[in-house]
């Protein structure tokens, strides 16, 4: 009897890692997963703290790299988007987990200390309030049978009830509708089954229910916090013909309208063929690499869209930063004088991010500050030296044109190299690193 049931274990955990590896596989190609701005402490009794660092395949502010499950509930799917791996036409592995499945992994993975917290994304399985019931069923078993107080990232699903969708908000950390698609244009082409307005309007309902409970717990200290990580989307970039400018365009409206967290791009993979995608052997990803500069540009640095692109020129260049690009075309701005220029004038100037910026201010204060000084304070000089005078003088040692500046700045031509998808814990290296961590540009 023993060897009957330790047979049927075994057989179960066979079953189980063959899920977990086909769903875990699957959701590598959301990127839309950060925990930044969570403050959840752990409980009485209660199994993992999402409090201070936060949780995500990210970096934390003291430099760590965090670790977290990523899955899929499932990836049976009733849509048929031509640039999804796991569409309904495509003949690939499927999988589902129930929720005690991914309930007792994401335990049985925080006691081993293999992850600090969940992010849990679906395919649409039968339909869409079935399947963010399904989810749902996992946070609140997480978090009311196993006290658990880990960090958890749930994706909510378009066109699914929003008393489902609210009732997550009250348990998870932060939530994600991914827009995918910039354009309705893009939509009806690549996804006809989804509709903006089913996408959006989530977006719009949990943005506002986070404000509303901002205000609510400035009032009220022990009224419960709802998606206090705030949500984030993901941007699918290279699919579609649409431009950078409207692409940038969006996440602006997203930042300003939504109340969004972060919007995230991430380059098309070309995992299938369709006569409706580009035919392309490699993802756009140093196109991907300058909409995020971009977007810490909109963010950080008080830059509009139509600042950095304009419909006659719609898209970046791929061989210079935006930031960059943009002070090329606006040299009449320039130099700029470090020691007088305001707050708003230095974050204009490339190379100089808000920290830098920051001790420009503070530092100057006290005394004039030289070249040397900005080189300590942390300033880009290879790129802000063609920008800016230091005590009057111009340090950049090329006649103040665009022709020559960008020539110093592109330099030569970097050899192009073959790509592979990105495992969820790899690690860029360098100065695109070191920009990609701070957002300094």
């Amino acid at each position: 009897m023993f060897g009957i049931v330790k047979f049927f274990i075994g057989v179960h955990i066979v079953e189980l890692l063959e899920k977990l590896n086909i769903l875990s596989a699957a959701a590598k190609y959301d990127v839309s997963c950060s925990s930044s701005g969570s403050r959840r402490q752990n409980s009485r009794g209660g199994l993992g703290n999402a409090a201070e660092s936060g949780i995500c395949h990210s970096w934390a502010d003291d430099g760590r790299c965090i670790s977290l499950l990523k899955i899929l509930l499932t990836n049976y799917c009733i849509y048929d988007c031509a640039y999804c791996i796991n569409r309904v036409s495509n003949d690939i592995p499927r999988a589902c987990f129930t929720p005690d499945e991914v309930v007792d992994i994401t335990i049985n993975f925080y006691r081993r200390n293999y992850i600090e917290g969940l992010f849990l994304s679906s395919a649409i399985w039968k339909n869409p309030n079935h399947t963010m019931e399904l989810m749902v069923q996992v946070v609140k078993r997480l978090r009311k049978e196993w006290k658990f107080n880990g960090y958890i990232h749930l994706k909510a699903i378009p066109g699914a009830d929003w008393q489902l969708i609210a009732e997550a908000g009250t348990l998870v950390d932060r939530m994600s509708v991914n827009i995918e698609l910039p354009s309705s244009e893009s939509l009806k082409l690549l996804a006809p089954q989804k509709r903006r307005e089913s996408i959006l309007q989530p977006m719009s309902l949990i943005g506002s229910h986070i404000l509303a409970n901002r205000e609510e717990r400035q009032r009220f200290r022990k009224t419960p916090a709802f998606v206090p990580a705030g949500q984030s989307t993901q941007l699918i970039v290279g699919a579609t013909a649409d431009s950078d400018l409207s692409i940038i365009k969006l996440s602006e409206t997203l930042y300003s309208k939504f109340n969004l967290k972060r919007v995230y791009y991430a380059a098309f993979v070309p995992v299938s063929s369709n006569p409706k995608l580009p035919s392309i052997s490699t993802p756009p990803l140093e196109r991907e690499h300058r909409l995020y500069q971009a977007d810490w540009l909109l963010r950080y640095y008080g830059f509009k869209a139509q600042e950095l692109l304009t419909e006659a020129r719609p898209n970046f260049k791929l061989e210079l930063d935006p930031k960059s690009d943009w002070a090329l075309r606006n040299l009449h701005l320039f130099p700029v004088e470090v020691n007088q220029a305001d707050y708003r004038h230095l974050l204009r100037v490339p190379g100089i991010g808000v920290k830098s910026a920051q001790k420009i201010i503070a530092a100057r204060r006290f005394h004039s500050l030289t070249y040397e000084d900005l080189h300590k304070i942390g300033v880009v000089l290879k790129r802000a030296r063609y920008f800016i005078t230091c005590r009057g003088q111009y340090f950049g040692q090329v006649p103040f044109r665009e022709d020559a500046i960008i020539q110093k700045l592109v330099g030569k031509p970097k050899k192009t190299t073959s790509w592979t998808q990105l495992s969820l814990f790899a690690e860029s290296t360098g100065e695109d690193r070191y920009s990609t961590i701070t957002g300094e540009l």
